[in-house]
Parts: C-alpha cells; structure tokens; sequence
C-alpha cells in the first residue's frame, strides 16, 4: 500500500489528512482481536465487570512488589486484545497478548503444561512446537541478561557451566553455553521460559535472529505475551533493528465494545510504522475557529511527553496534571505528575490493563464529583457495587445525564475528553425471579490505594477500556505518546481496503 494512498483513505475516512514520516517506507497493519472475541463462554455483565476489575486490580498491585520481575503478565479474557504472530519455519501463528506494560515475547511450547489453567480461556489455537531452525541463545547475550533483569553475564555463564577462562576471556557466546532458563512469578501465576531465536514473520516483513522465550510450563497461564514496551527484547524494540521505520512508532485504535458480543468481533488496527508530524496541531488549543476547521481540531492527536523511569524503564509513563468532571478540575496528586529517583510515580498507559487505576484519595476527590451531579438524581445501587467491583453504580430509571470526563496530561493544551461510555457503562441487571430487572450505570474508574502504598512503583495505569475509541500512537524516537478521536472500525475497514 503506497503512503500517498494511506493519505487518501485517511483523509476519506476523517475529513483530513495525517501527516505520515517524510520517508517512503509504507506501515505494515495488523489486526487486534479482543479476547472475548475468541471466548465460547457467555457472561453476565456482573461477571465480566468483576473478573475484569479483580484482574486490573491485582496486575496493578504487581507493579508495586518491591522482588517483582519486570514482565507484567497479561488479564485474563474479557480484558485484553491478541496479536497473531508467525516465529520460526512452522507457517502456524500463535496468537498472543499483546502488552504495552511488558517488554518480552514469550508463548508456551510443545510439550506444554499449564498448571491451575481449568477456569482460564484456553488460547484459539493448540501451543506450537518450537521450530527446527530456533537456536539458543547465549549466556553471554546481553538479551539474556535483560530476561534475567540485567543480571551480568558472568553470572549468567557461570550458571551455564562455561568455564572461568572463557569467561574472563568472553569465549562462551556460543550454544554449548547458552541462556540458563528464567522464572517470573506472579500473585496469580508464574512460568518457566528458555531464551530462543528464529525468525519472525509479519505481512510483507522477515525479521531474522528475533529473541523469544519459550514456556513448556506455566501456572495460571496458558496464553502468551507479545511484549510491547520499551525494553530491548520487546517487538518494537527489536523490529527497529531490522525495520526502523517499523519499530519506532506504532499505534492502536481499540474498537469500541461496551462487552457486547458483537462489537468485540471486530478487528481493531494496529500500525507498525505510524508517524505523526511534529508540527500537528494539539486538540484543546484555544482559537475561534468552528465548522470543518473545529471538526479536524477534534480529530488531531493530543501529545505529551514520556517520562523516564530508572526502576521500570520498559513502561510508557506520562505525566497527569489533573481530571476535570463536568467544569471542576480536579488536581492530581504530585506523584501523578513526575517519577522520583525511585521509579515510583506517573501514569502508565498501558494496553494491558482493562479500568484505569488512580491513588485512592485522588481516586475518592473525582467520585465525590461525580455522586454530586449524578447520585443526587439516581438512586445509588449499592447491592451492584460488590458484584461488579466497580464504584459509584446508579439505578437509572430516566435518562441519565453524565458530566462530562477530561484527562489533562502535561504538555500545552494536551487534554483528552474521554466519550461517556468509555467511563460510565450501563447495563441491566436482576431479572433471575430473585430481583426486579433494572438499568444500572456505574463508574468505569477504580481505586488503587493508598498513596504509602503506591511508593516505588506505578502512580496510576491509564486502562485500555479508556482508550477505546481513540488511535493511541506510541512515538519512540520523539518518547511521547498521542491520543486522537477515532471510530476505530470503520478504520481498520477503510485501510484494509488496500
């Protein structure tokens, strides 16, 4: 697909025009599929808000384990969005989850043994045996030791039984000695994974030498993870070395789903190559003008910079300067807007995560906003709270009417307006013989706790069931990420087209 013709379609399907990179090379889409979309379970709006809220709650809690690893493992279905990958000669893809909150490739193997995995959805096809062109990796390899945290290589080695001489010598990069296996453990899992390469196939790409971990046995874990952030053995990460134009900038645009069945079988697109014009205008900079002009501002990406994290370097962390229900802003907490020496503070956005996690009293300031204008109106639906594990929830027997939700990120006029489903979500509940079926709307954000107990590790996560609907655009060689409006079907259709 030529760029000029990505420009036309763009501006077909949005009134205006992005502004690709000034080079020639062409963005490679993928298609995201939600993991209900693969799921043949049938779930109540109860049990998928709950499964969903303990599942954000818990991988938001991981992040703050003071002996924690750096992968984060993905939530479980109903939360998160897969790739389709093809490692090795095998021409059998294996679908993963793809997290922007982790910075490794792995997937279980053949043979393959996943302990406590009956109650989990099961991945859409069987693991694939490793292929007969995967070799190891070395111990020596500095990929080995980003898998074992950074652990030095002599170390490594030694524990590969390479002997002292050719360690000091720097004679054990070979696959008589290769990368001892790494163990991540988890609140809700954990696996044992060996370090391989072999090639990495997307559409119209060969990727040689590309670095995976392969896992013949996990706990609680039977679907991989196609790590996305910003460490060196993430998929950006080591596409740049091969592609740059490919692994410096990526962007998603998840469809919109509300849990409907239908929406979720949607394809939503991922761009590999997706580069924004530094001279784009922000949305939310003051001028006078309206119609077409108003209508393209609304479509132009929102930027703020990328904060720099020396505990987790791997994470996308942004900086929040408050959120606004309805005219009031709110101020966020200082450790919200800046990461300390420590590693802890900022806002992750994190594809990864399903409801956005803020610390406690920041989290309870915007409650009590929004219970003010709607709960004086709606009854509270305290009996739903619980069962869903989301909070403010409302019986809504007349149109209800929801102030509006703004994101104000740092950077000038870098404020994103969150559409209302994508922070109030209603359904309706009862109706079993046991209660009376009724309309409930809750709340789509969660509490994640103190801010003592947030110290040293993540300040808040920014959920993808926020993100939905909007083209999120990661700009690695630029560390910022942007935010634009998007109706994210209709473009997945429009440049599939192609």
């Amino acid at each position: 697909m030529k760029t000029c013709l990505i420009f036309f379609l763009y501006t077909t399907i949005l009134n205006y025009c992005f502004y690709f990179s000034v080079s020639s090379s062409t963005p490679l889409l993928l298609p995201l599929s939600h993991s209900l979309s693969t799921s043949k379970h049938s779930s109540s709006p109860l049990h998928l808000l709950k499964s969903s809220s303990s599942r954000s709650s818990a991988r938001f809690r991981r992040h703050h384990h003071k002996h924690q690893q750096q992968l984060s493992l993905p939530i479980s279905s109903g939360s998160d969005y897969l790739i389709s990958l093809s490692v090795g000669s095998s021409s059998s893809a294996v679908s993963l989850y793809l997290d922007t909150g982790s910075d490794l490739v792995w997937f279980p193997c053949r043979p393959f043994t996943c302990i406590l995995c009956e109650s989990k959805p099961l991945p859409p096809s069987p693991p694939p045996s490793l292929s007969s062109s995967a070799t190891t990796v070395s111990c020596s390899s500095p990929s080995c030791s980003a898998a074992h945290s950074s652990l030095p290589s002599s170390d490594l080695c030694a524990i590969s039984n390479c002997p002292l001489d050719y360690i000091e010598t720097g004679d054990c990069n070979t696959s008589s000695y290769p990368c001892p296996p790494f163990y991540y453990a988890y609140g809700d899992g954990s696996l044992v994974a060996k370090l391989f390469s072999d090639s990495l196939s997307l559409p119209s790409v060969s990727v040689a030498n590309f670095t995976f971990g392969c896992a013949h046995t996990t706990l609680a874990e039977p679907i991989g993870v196609a790590g996305f952030g910003r460490g060196r053995l993430s998929l950006p990460a080591q596409l740049s070395v091969h592609s740059p134009h490919l692994g410096n900038s990526f962007s998603y645009c998840l469809v919109s789903h509300s849990f409907d069945s239908d929406r979720v079988r949607r394809p939503s697109p991922l761009i590999l190559g997706r580069f924004v014009d530094k001279k784009e205008k922000r949305v939310g900079t003051t001028n006078d003008d309206d119609g077409d002009d108003e209508k393209k501002k609304k479509n132009e990406f929102v930027f703020t910079e990328l904060l720099e994290n020396p505990k987790h370097p791997y994470f996308y962390s942004v900086s929040l300067q408050g959120i606004s229900i309805g005219k009031r802003n709110i101020p966020a907490p200082a450790m919200l807007r800046r990461i300390d020496k420590n590693g802890g503070g900022g806002v992750v956005v994190d594809s990864g995560t399903t409801f956005t996690m803020l610390p406690a009293k920041f989290y309870n300031s915007v409650v009590e906003e929004f219970d003010s204008r709607v709960g004086r109106v709606h009854e509270r639906a305290d009996r739903v709270e619980p069962s869903s594990g989301m909070s403010p929830c409302y019986y809504l027997n007349q149109t209800v009417k929801v102030p509006a939700l703004v994101l104000h990120f740092v950077g000038n006029g870098s404020r994103v307006t969150l559409p209302r489903r994508n922070y109030f979500y209603e359904f309706m509940d009862g109706g079993d013989g046991k209660e009376e079926k009724r309309k409930v709307g809750c709340l789509m954000l969660m509490n994640g706790g103190d801010e003592s107990e947030l110290r040293g590790g993540t300040g808040a996560i920014l959920g993808n069931y926020q993100q939905q609907g909007f083209e999120v655009v990661y700009d690695l060689l630029n560390r910022r990420v942007g935010f634009a409006k998007r109706k994210c079907a209709s473009l997945w259709d429009t440049l599939n087209q192609g």
